[in-house]
């Protein structure tokens, strides 16, 4: 019941702090290029965790990551520090990728000597072709990109809202890339099982309407967030701590998640079985022939930014 996160930054310092309140593990340790912050980080958590599930949280170097289940890397150039803050950008957080391949080329082989037996979650911006550089950087395919796990919440998050209802009951997905060309799967989303489309029709509303407005939130979430506070960071710290639960747990839970899909030549977010192991199984979800197209262009879109780096 151990885990490792590699970065004690704004996102790093996020994913230990829902792994300690939810009791994602029984102990944490933070690794740090600049050990005074790891330390910092750890000591911090460290003061609150009498208020929480059992669990230790220590600062260490990659040596102190053996043994644990999953390692989290967090480490590297974020969107604001990179300039990947612009709308209209075509590439996206993929303007992140030559600076942070260079450090996952460096930072992963340490943990595979370290925790060769660990599953690493990539989450580090842009997550997908980092999640393939540190597959072939660590030689085995016990790696997953955070994808489109905290793009599915934020989709049910907007369609509750716009609802009125609560998101636990909104099915809902985005598969693909967690970037600019992630697919809405429309045509499957429901709330108790009506499709969305109907739930739109008997309100007078135009689906083109709710689309727009609901994938503008979603696809710029973290952008607007931050113009707001410099980093979207506790989102997808509880994104990572849950899945960190469900590697340690071998809880065998169906989430959208990032890993290597051998049909795409790349790493992208299908629906997935997600244990001990990493991803024990991948599904193809039902799809309209528009999200279909969508899926392979994004897929093209990964394969051509990784060709480059």
């Amino acid at each position: 019941m151990k885990i490792g996160i590699v970065g004690a930054g704004k996102v790093g310092g996020a994913c230990a702090l829902a792994a300690v309140v939810r009791g994602s593990a029984r102990n944490v340790v933070m690794v740090d290029r600049t050990r005074e912050r790891a330390r910092a980080v750890a000591t911090d958590l460290r003061y609150g965790t009498p208020l929480c599930p059992k669990a230790t949280v220590v600062d260490g170097d990659y040596a102190d990551l053996a043994e644990a289940a999953l390692v989290m890397v967090t480490a590297g150039i974020n969107e604001k520090a990179g300039g990947a803050t612009d709308r209209s950008d075509p590439a996206g957080r993929l303007r992140l990728l030559d600076k942070n391949a260079e450090i996952y080329r460096d930072i992963v082989p340490r943990i595979v000597r370290a925790a060769p037996g660990a599953v690493i979650l990539v989450v580090t911006d842009p997550p997908d072709p980092l999640a393939d550089i540190a597959r072939m950087s660590a030689g085995h395919d016990r790696v997953l990109s955070t994808g489109t796990f905290l793009d599915s919440l934020r989709f049910r998050v907007h369609l509750a809202q716009h609802f009125d209802v609560d998101a636990n009951q909104v099915e809902a997905q985005v598969i693909g890339e967690h970037g600019i060309s992630q697919v809405f799967l429309w045509s499957t989303a429901r709330i108790a099982g009506v499709p969305i489309s109907m739930l739109v029709k008997r309100r007078g509303e135009t689906m083109d309407s709710l689309r727009e407005q609901v994938e503008q939130s979603v696809r710029y979430a973290n952008i607007t967030i931050i113009e707001g506070n410099d980093a979207s960071q506790f989102g997808i710290g509880i994104v990572a701590a849950r899945i960190a639960e469900m590697v340690l747990r071998d809880e065998r839970a169906v989430i959208p998640i990032g890993s290597y899909q051998e049909r795409f030549g790349v790493t992208l977010s299908l629906p997935s079985i997600v244990g001990r192991s990493g991803v024990v199984q991948t599904f193809e979800p039902e799809m309209s022939p528009e999200e279909q197209r969508a899926l392979e262009l994004g897929a093209a879109s990964l394969s051509k930014s990784e060709k480059r780096t």
